[in-house]
């Protein structure tokens, strides 16, 4: 079949009967490059960008094909930001509060201390104003961003002692993952920012203390297990981390209208897929975590109770100093709020119970 002479002469009634796409087919093909924060060996988090990129490629027939690098094969975990912001690569697959260094407002877009879980956070992120916000936000770094994955309420961490009080919080030396760290010095600690890959070396050496990172089944694959024997919950500074996707803003916006849709459709395919990864294989991994012997604690009430006093603490200073913290931390926490009476008339009680009775 010529599929010009179709076109051209079939109408698009007929083009649609023949089974042929032009607004797709006619596109130029386009080449891009993702650099994701990742080490492959995480098929939940890094496998997230392999998803996307198998969506875009087989929604555009093979004509938008986007190839995915782990941390380290393109660039380091921690400058995929300035590489999309720069051109170096079209796209990225990271964590926001990696990079509070450069604004604290970047930690909003993924988690911060005390904040939302995973369902409030995609809530917020499609139905409220929380995309809108951020990609204003993101305009200055040329960046544009796209929902990218959820692990769920992340687990509190490893450590080499018990924590039995905040005091055991002073002098810890703490890998934890961006803005977290913050309020982690507030409360005396000494906060590590480290790539996934490079933690277990770090803890087996004792440079560092303690180390969190996702889950169970993330934390076993890593074998943290192996070197530090205290497993807490629940890591209250990542109650529903979003994982987001990165696109350089002039490479984006030179895109055709059917592949812009295609990112978006890829990139939510891509969200649900990793939420539904981990919590389909978390409760397997902690079972296999507990019979090896690890000694899986809740934190005690007095730690969670300094540590949220610290982290509102942070928060004050932040909307006294800085401008972009304020304006999307501020509809965040009244979004927020609203979504605790939800859940707590409803969703909380319904989880409640089930976890009371005997399946």
């Amino acid at each position: 079949m010529d599929r010009r002479s179709v076109i051209k002469n079939a109408g698009i009634a007929g083009v649609l009967a023949a089974g042929v796409a032009p607004a797709v087919h006619a596109q130029a093909t386009i080449r891009w490059r993702l650099a994701s924060s990742f080490p492959k060996s995480l098929d939940t988090i890094y496998g997230a960008a392999e998803v996307f990129s198998k969506h875009i490629k087989a929604m555009s027939g093979g004509k938008f094909e986007i190839s995915v690098h782990a941390a380290g094969e393109l660039m380091p975990a921690f400058g995929v930001v300035d590489g999309v912001g720069n051109g170096t690569v079209e796209a990225c697959h990271t964590v926001p509060y990696y990079f509070f260094g450069k604004n604290e407002a970047f930690a909003i877009g993924a988690a911060i201390p005390f904040g939302m879980n995973s369902r409030q956070m995609t809530a917020w992120m499609q139905e409220g104003n929380g995309r809108k916000l951020m990609n204003e936000f993101y305009a200055k770094y040329n960046l544009v961003s796209f929902a990218g994955g959820n692990t769920g309420a992340q687990m509190g961490g490893w450590y080499r002692k018990e924590i039995k009080s905040p005091a055991d919080i002073k002098g810890l030396k703490f890998r934890v993952g961006g803005f977290a760290g913050k309020v982690i010095e507030r409360m005396g600690g000494v906060p590590q920012n480290i790539p996934g890959g490079e933690i277990y070396q770090a803890l087996e050496k004792g440079t560092i203390d303690a180390a969190e990172w996702v889950g169970p089944y993330d934390d076993q694959k890593l074998g943290f297990n192996k070197v530090a024997p205290f497993y807490y919950y629940p890591g209250w500074w990542e109650g529903g981390p979003e994982v987001e996707f990165y696109v350089n803003d002039k490479a984006y916006n030179a895109l055709p209208a059917e592949y812009k849709a295609m990112i978006e459709a890829a990139s939510l395919a891509a969200h649900v897929d990793m939420q539904a990864k981990y919590d389909a294989r978390n409760p397997t991994a902690l079972k296999q975590l507990v019979a090896a012997k690890t000694k899986v604690l809740p934190f005690p009430k007095s730690v969670l109770d300094a540590s949220f006093a610290a982290s509102m603490e942070v928060y004050a200073e932040l909307d006294a100093k800085n401008p972009d913290w304020k304006k999307i931390y501020g509809d965040y926490r009244a979004f927020l709020k609203d979504q605790i009476l939800w859940f707590r008339f409803n969703e909380a009680r319904f989880d409640s119970y089930m976890q009371s009775v005997k399946l």
